[in-house]
This record gives structure tokens, C-alpha cells and sequence, in this order.
């Protein structure tokens, strides 16, 4: 449930907020948004979610995009507001029109949406989560656009959908995917999907653990083999995928790398909160 927005400069309430039907995020999908969460009233990693969210902006062709120190401000003072810790999205949108000149859009909206935090419970990430293949990647992974479409439709009864263009793996709908065989944690280069946060430091964690992380793109071939595999992302933090289709992960349930890179993310986290 939506608790409070920002918008044309100010805090209202979501029952007020509105965008006019012109604005190209309306009727052409042109726009980019973060999503995160806060834990103790301070978001986790918001540096790193607004910097990939100018990134993305800008890769979609928005320019004049607010200061980030400002957008910062406004999300702490959201948050502070609420007086609980809630899941916070920022939104750019593509405006009026298209400078066709210029070839951009030059007056973005800036939105931010404070809603409840719907974060994983401990028995729901214990149990692990079953992801959903479709036999396509994402357009333009390093963007973060607003088109989530196929994460609605094509869901099913999984908690995610998996990307897995031409046998190979490269994530799902709102999350970074791992994947472990023979000891060694594979998930796919930065080249094929979105820079997850999560991400970055997991891989840094695993490293430091003295894990093998090779950034390739996962085989469909190779799950049966596979002993582990896990998702991760700003909200649901290191989560493991036990049932991928119809294949069940080993003995589908949660590996020991796996708990262990969430006991890690677990510490390293409290060092990201802004």
C-alpha cells in the first residue's frame, strides 16, 4: 500500500498524486525508476541506487535530471515522514516530448513512491523460491526501465521470472541470479544484465570468502548438476531459488554458500545504510 509520494516538489498523499496523460511515460513507456528498501529509517546502498538511476536515465536519452544530492534528500526526508521503514521507488519520466533536435527528452518528471516494505520473511527465504524460465532476455539490461510487463504476465504461480535466451541464463524480472557447480558461483557479466547492487557485493563478499565466482552466463544444461543457486536483490537480499521450471536444485533446499553469502551481506549491509 502506497504510503506517501513526491511530486511537482512536495509530499502528498498517493489519493493526490497524479502525472498528466501527456507525459511519455504514459503513452510510450519512457521512463527508468530505483527501487530499495530502508532498515532502521536508512535506506540501504542509496548512493549506489541513485547513481544507476542517473545511468539509466541518461542511457535512455533524459537529460536535466535533478541533482542526486537533492533526489537523496527528498528520499531521507520520505522516509523520515513515514516513521517506518517502508520500500522506496524514484521515477524519471520522459515529459511532454521529445526534442527530436536534440534527441532527448528535456523535461523529465521526478516522482518518488513510499509504499510498504514487502520484504522476504525468514520462513519464506529458508523454504527458497521457485523461478518461472522464459526463453528471452530483457531489452537494454542496463537500463532500468519502467516496462516490467513480463515480470506480471508470465510469473505464473513462481516467484520470479528467469531470462534464459538461447540455453543460457542471464537473470530474472527484479533480481540478479547465481548459480553454484562443482563449488564455483557462476552468474552472468555485466555486458547481459541490470548492475545489481546486491550484486556487486556479493560477488566481493564471496571473493573475500575465498569462493570462485566466475561472470559468465550460467547453461540451462548445466542446473541439473548444480548444487545451489540463489537470487539477490536490494530487497529481498540473498534469497535461494530451489525449483527453476521444472527442475528442482539439488535437494531443494537451501545450500551451505548460499546461507553463508546472506550471513556475510548480512554484516556488510549495516555498513551501507544512508
Amino acid at each position: 500500500m502506497i504510503q506517501l509520494c513526491f511530486i511537482d516538489g512536495k509530499f502528498i498523499g498517493p489519493e493526490e498524486a497524479v502525472l498528466p496523460i501527456s507525459d511519455l511515460i504514459i503513452q510510450r513507456g519512457v521512463g527508468v525508476f530505483e527501487a530499495f528498501a530502508s532498515f532502521g529509517g536508512k535506506s540501504l546502498m542509496l548512493t549506489p541506487h541513485m547513481e544507476r538511476f542517473i545511468a539509466s536515465a541518461k542511457s535512455s536519452g533524459i537529460e536535466n535530471i535533478p541533482d542526486i544530492e537533492y533526489m537523496k534528500g527528498v528520499v531521507r526526508e520520505g522516509i523520515a515522514k513515514i516513521g517506518h521503514d517502508v520500500r522506496v521507488r524514484t521515477f524519471l519520466t520522459g515529459g511532454d516530448y521529445f526534442d527530436t533536435e536534440k534527441g532527448c527528452f528535456p523535461e523529465p518528471r521526478f516522482f518518488v513512491i513510499f509504499d510498504d516494505a514487502g520484504l522476504i520473511s525468514e520462513e519464506d527465504r529458508e523454504k527458497g523460491v521457485t523461478l518461472e524460465p522464459v526463453s528471452f532476455g530483457r531489452d537494454n539490461p542496463e537500463v532500468k526501465s519502467v516496462d516490467y510487463r513480463a515480470t506480471f504476465t508470465l510469473t505464473k504461480n513462481a516467484y520470479d521470472i528467469l531470462y534464459c535466451p538461447g540455453g543460457e541464463i542471464t537473470e530474472c524480472g527484479h533480481s540478479n541470479f547465481f548459480l553454484v557447480v562443482n563449488g564455483k558461483i557462476i552468474t552472468a557479466p555485466l555486458s547481459r544484465v541490470l548492475k545489481g547492487t546486491t550484486r556487486s557485493a556479493v560477488i566481493e563478499l564471496a571473493k573475500k570468502e575465498g569462493y570462485t565466482v566466475e561472470e559468465r552466463c550460467p547453461l540451462w544444461s548445466e542446473l541439473t548438476g548444480a548444487s545451489e543457486a540463489f537470487i539477490t536483490g536490494s530487497m529481498k537480499l540473498v534469497v535461494p531459488a530451489v525449483k527453476i521450471g521444472g527442475i528442482t536444485i539439488s535437494d531443494g533446499k537451501m545450500g551451505k554458500i548460499t546461507r553463508r553469502i546472506f550471513e556475510l551481506y548480512k554484516e556488510y549491509m549495516k555498513n551501507w545504510l544512508e
